[in-house]
């Protein structure tokens, strides 16, 4: 028996459980691979079926837990691999809507428990928003707990008909490098990346509608004729660059696609503000960081980021690029609310679960929903 198998006091086997995952989602992706690395050092077997890039972005192998490639599709191939990897489960926990309608399909005709964690509001308008109402309401009616990492999101489980909903705030590990890295200081990475005098903004996120990039385009309009004019630089990658990279061009926009990095930490330090101008997700992985960092946030007022930041950012409203502009600038020119910030923010990522007490919760849950006695 391995030394991570004979943690488990109790029970003849550790316990088996599948985390499907959709593999679009910054903060479901982050929250499983540390969910994963908390399972496994405590005994527990852990498969996560998501799709291959999604493994190689965020390494779940590394953890020691196992990885099955199932593509991000409900048609009969995916749906068949998932199946056959849930039919040897103890229990089963999907992440995101899209995950959880799958896993729901995988598991018909069994007892298996589903846990369903729910990490961001779906948007959606019109007849999509009927369609998603009856997805979720599907969803929640198969699941015999939902988890809502924020209040309003257990709220809508209940509203949906969940029978068991609960909240279950999710912690991301604290940005790698930056300032713990004694080699790469922040002067030195601002240099690599040719900011010298001018302030350093940056922002993190998939180029994707959702994210709100297109307002803060509009909003460096409002600065790009500074003197030194603020530099934006975007980390993320997809389908909304060429159509970004042509605004910026045409409009000479003070903005710098970086495209994927794996130094968000050590940007995070160089940086003299993080910019969140949209999320889908209810507790954004970069408004986590840039408060552990101690990095001044400017973020829109959206979902569930107003209860995670509480009063440590400076929030706007939606939609809002003048504001958006307006509290970037009134925050550069004011190195007191700056520091005021830094210090907020150090209080309010203090009271956040940590990534131990995470995992720790859920395998309550996995306790209360199986036979395999205490886990931990």
């Amino acid at each position: 028996m391995s030394p991570l198998v004979s943690r488990v006091p109790h029970g003849p086997s550790p316990l088996r459980t599948v985390q499907v995952l959709g593999g679009a989602s910054a903060g479901s992706s982050v929250h499983v691979r540390s969910l994963a690395a908390g399972l496994v050092a405590r005994g527990v077997r852990v498969t996560v079926c998501a799709p291959a890039e999604a493994d190689r972005a965020y390494g779940f192998t590394d953890t020691g837990a196992a990885h099955v490639h199932v593509p991000r599709s409900s048609d009969p191939v995916s749906m068949a691999a998932l199946r056959t990897v849930c039919a040897d489960a103890d229990l089963v926990h999907a992440h995101g809507l899209h995950a959880s309608l799958r896993a729901a399909l995988a598991l018909s005709g069994r007892r298996t428990p589903l846990v369903v964690t729910w990490h961001n509001h779906v948007q959606a308008h019109g007849p999509r928003a009927r369609l998603v109402r009856m997805l979720e309401r599907r969803v929640v009616k198969a699941a015999t707990v939902v988890l809502g990492t924020t209040s309003d999101l257990v709220d809508r489980a209940r509203s949906r008909g969940a029978r068991d909903a609960r909240l279950a705030a999710v912690a991301v590990p604290r940005p790698r490098g930056g300032h713990e890295n004694p080699e790469r200081p922040r002067a030195k990475i601002r240099a690599e990346l040719g900011v010298v005098e001018r302030p350093l903004l940056l922002s993190v996120g998939s180029l994707d509608r959702h994210r709100g990039h297109e307002l803060l385009l509009d909003a460096a309009h409002a600065w790009r004729r500074a003197d030194p004019a603020p530099l934006v630089l975007i980390a993320g990658e997809g389908p909304l660059r060429p159509v970004l990279q042509r605004r910026i061009e045409a409009e000479d926009l003070p903005v710098r696609l970086l495209g994927r990095r794996d130094d968000v930490g050590e940007l995070l330090a160089a940086a003299d503000l993080a910019l969140l101008p949209g999320s889908r997700e209810a507790r954004p992985v970069l408004a986590q960081e840039a408060l552990h960092a101690q990095v001044p946030l400017v973020a829109v007022r959206d979902g569930g980021i107003p209860e995670l930041v509480g009063d440590a950012a400076e929030l706007v409203p939606q939609h809002d690029a003048e504001a958006f502009a307006a509290a970037v600038v009134r925050l550069l020119g004011d190195p007191v609310r700056r520091k005021e910030l830094r210090e907020r923010g150090l209080r309010q990522a203090a009271g956040w679960p940590t990534e131990d007490e995470t995992v720790a919760q859920v395998l309550a849950v996995y306790d209360e929903l199986t036979s395999a006695g205490p886990l931990f």
